[in-house]
């Protein structure tokens, strides 16, 4: 956890950098397992006011990076600046470089089947030396985690990414660690299909904006009811709270 912890609709958010995130991963690596990341934004904290045990979860994360333009927003308007976002498939990124930097072992978790190793190769053809400890499709289901443990253990990752959606993934993160003790893990959601190349990312410009949800929205309108969540209702939601605290 960063020393900048701040609170948006009691859900904590470590003010970090990108490149403080991952001095503060590498650190949770060399220390040994288990560590849990989760890169937060506003649907995640939509859905942890609607479910007390993911909530939870995130309450209880090693590290909860500002994921979402909303979370920049919502921070500002409650009286705190975060310092920038720090997203999954970033995060991810950078994580895949550093465990090639390091000689640390990566698992790939999570997806349809076939697009963990997609992008698996993907991350391998820019850095050579990534070691990928396996991929497997697997699903979020509590009965296949004994199955999925006993694969993951003997692979012996230092980094575990789980790709099977918010809240699915921090639930099995969750439920699964004390078992795997693996160094660390974290939820990355789509970013596999993002990295394999079967889904279109928003243009650099338009992320910057704050506008990514727009591209989501035409590039897959059944995510509509997703982004009403994460933009509007979290913010008149976020915009209420402020009001009643002034």
């Amino acid at each position: 956890m960063s020393s900048g912890r701040i609170e948006i609709l009691g859900i904590p958010i470590d003010n970090v950098t990108e490149p403080e995130a991952l001095a503060l991963a590498a650190a949770m690596i060399e220390a040994g397992g288990p560590h849990q990341i989760c890169t937060v934004n506003p649907e995640f904290i939509m859905e942890a006011r609607r479910n007390p045990t993911f909530r939870a979860v995130l309450r209880a994360a090693d590290l909860n990076t500002p994921d979402g333009f909303g979370v920049l927003l919502a921070a500002r308007w409650l009286g705190t600046t975060l310092r920038g976002r720090v997203t999954g498939v970033e995060l991810t990124q950078g994580l895949t470089r550093l465990a090639a930097e390091r000689q640390y072992r990566v698992f790939f978790l999570g997806a349809a089947p076939g697009v963990a190793e997609a992008a698996a190769a993907r991350l391998q053809q820019r850095w050579p030396a990534l070691q990928v400890a396996g991929c497997y499709a697997g699903s979020p289901a509590p009965e296949a985690d004994e199955q999925q443990r006993r694969i993951i253990a003997a692979a012996r990752p230092d980094i575990l990414l789980v790709a099977y959606g918010h809240p699915r993934q921090e639930l099995w993160i969750a439920r699964n660690q004390p078992f795997l003790r693996v160094p660390l893990a974290m939820g990355v959601g789509g970013t596999f299909d993002y990295l394999a190349g079967r889904v279109p990312r928003a243009p650099r410009w338009l992320r910057r904006l704050g506008l990514e949800w727009a591209f989501r929205l035409v590039a897959q309108p059944a995510r509509w009811r997703r982004i009403i969540d994460a933009v509007p209702a979290f913010l008149l939601t976020v915009f209420w709270q402020g009001r009643r605290s002034l």
